[in-house]
């Protein structure tokens, strides 16, 4: 077995073990990991390289957006945090704009530190109330 195949499986375990919020946050660490790809393809002027990883980012914030419940006022405002977000990936890809692209990953780096932080007050919540 070589070493990508290793570590493919490795992933595979990872996700397939993975609680639903476990799996958000190795979402947002794959957006943020293909937006990184996305700005240093940019700014090498690998452009085909910087759109294929700019799209796995869109299509994984297009994802948060489809699994949000909208019944709390709450979620609405992250829909629109994420449309921004979005937003911006498009432009940045469209006029080959590292800036937007900065926007857009300070918008996820902040979206993820927030799910960290709600992860944190989940598992505290639940091992007070035990």
């Amino acid at each position: 077995m070589t070493n990508s195949q290793m570590a493919n499986a490795y992933k595979n375990q990872q996700v397939m073990t993975s609680s639903p919020e476990q799996l958000t946050l190795l979402l947002y660490n794959g957006a943020l990991r293909f937006l990184t790809e996305s700005i240093l393809a940019m700014e090498l002027g690998e452009i085909q390289k910087a759109h294929n990883a700019n799209m796995r980012v869109q299509a994984i914030v297009r994802e948060f957006v489809l699994t949000l419940d909208m019944s709390y006022e709450l979620t609405k405002t992250w829909a629109q945090l994420y449309e921004y977000t979005e937003y911006c990936l498009i432009q940045g890809n469209i006029k080959k704009d590292v800036e937007q692209l900065h926007q857009a990953k300070s918008m996820l780096e902040d979206m993820r530190e927030a799910w960290v932080g709600a992860m944190k007050q989940t598992h505290v919540a639940r091992a007070v109330g035990k």
